[in-house]
């Protein structure tokens, strides 16, 4: 009988143990093949493994919780404790971190990591945090956006007239808007669709996006603009961060570790889609970048944006 007592005794202190895990949720919007949704296991199972298992964190990949708009509201209520969300999105409550999102404010990838470790993106986060609370931790990139269309864009002035799907952003209409082009918005999963049937007559994404959503089935040509350098944003809510006491540090560290090895492999996926696009038969258009650059500059002083010029010139130094 005594035996039996100790083994009930041991099983309920499991019990009790198995049920002081404290498990976090991590929301976003990529699919599981994606390497953001990666990056958020690969840090949910080593922090779960740095803190000796009390914690987990389960990540809900593809909308599961709601889209961008739904996952930042429940951050804010605390239902959900990390989320990925973008400049574009965050300068609705913030307008001056969509900077980085301004075409052509960033150069290249080394530019963007630069501008990742820079006081100026630690004053955005802190404005950000100020405005709603949440956290930015670690910055990831998603790749720099070129147009996808059925003939050449060598120069601004072969978009005139164009129709081009973009987000509904106004971010992302700046640039076809400066060109003479038509910006128009059409949900991200009807996209291929309004290419097939003529709807637009291009679109504009990053390499790996235009290879995962196959848009290069129903697009001649892939123009290397290179017009937005975009970023995806660790958000984590400060009632998560209070929560986890001393424990935040060893997450914080692991989100940024992760975030970087994320932004690595999209590099290197950037690298070797040029050719493999060639190899299906795409024309693959080096362009001269300078023209649109300028314009974009032209652009700069003509319209009214939600960050000031003091803060895009600090953003054109970083790294220089």
């Amino acid at each position: 009988m005594k035996s039996v007592v100790i083994g009930v005794a041991v099983g309920m202190a499991g019990a009790g143990s198995a049920l002081a895990q404290d498990t976090l949720k991590w929301g976003h919007t990529y699919e599981v093949g994606s390497v953001y949704h990666q990056a958020a296991q690969r840090t949910a199972e080593a922090f779960e493994k740095a803190t000796d298992g009390r914690y987990q964190i389960e990540v809900f990949p593809a909308s599961q919780l709601g889209n961008e708009a739904s996952l930042n509201e429940a951050l804010s209520l605390g239902t959900v404790d990390i989320i990925y969300s973008g400049p574009t999105f965050m300068s609705q409550s913030y307008g001056p971190i969509v900077v980085s999102a301004y075409p052509f404010a960033l150069r290249d990838y080394e530019h963007w990591k630069a501008y990742g470790e820079s006081d100026l993106f630690k004053e955005l986060s802190e404005g950000y945090t100020a405005a709603t609370g949440n956290v930015p931790v670690a910055l990831t990139y998603y790749g720099a956006r070129h147009v996808t269309s059925n003939k050449p864009i060598l120069a601004p002035e072969d978009m005139e007239g164009l129709k081009i799907r973009t987000p509904g952003a106004p971010a992302f209409q700046w640039f076809p808007q400066a060109a003479g082009a038509n910006p128009t918005p059409i949900s991200f999963s009807e996209v291929y669709l309004a290419l097939q049937q003529k709807v637009v007559d291009a679109q504009e994404n990053p390499l790996p996006t235009i290879q995962f959503k196959k848009f290069y089935e129903v697009q001649t040509n892939i123009n290397l603009t290179g017009h937005i350098t975009n970023s995806l944003i660790t958000l984590v809510s400060p009632g998560t961060i209070a929560r986890l006491g001393d424990d935040y540090a060893t997450l914080e560290a692991l989100m940024k570790e992760n975030a970087l090895w994320a932004s690595n492999e999209i590099v290197t996926a950037e690298n070797e889609l040029a050719d493999w696009f060639r190899a299906q038969g795409v024309a693959v258009n080096e362009v001269d970048r300078a023209p649109f650059i300028q314009l974009m500059a032209d652009y700069l002083d003509t319209q009214e944006f939600p960050f000031s010029k003091d803060i895009y010139d600090r953003l054109q130094e970083i790294g220089q």
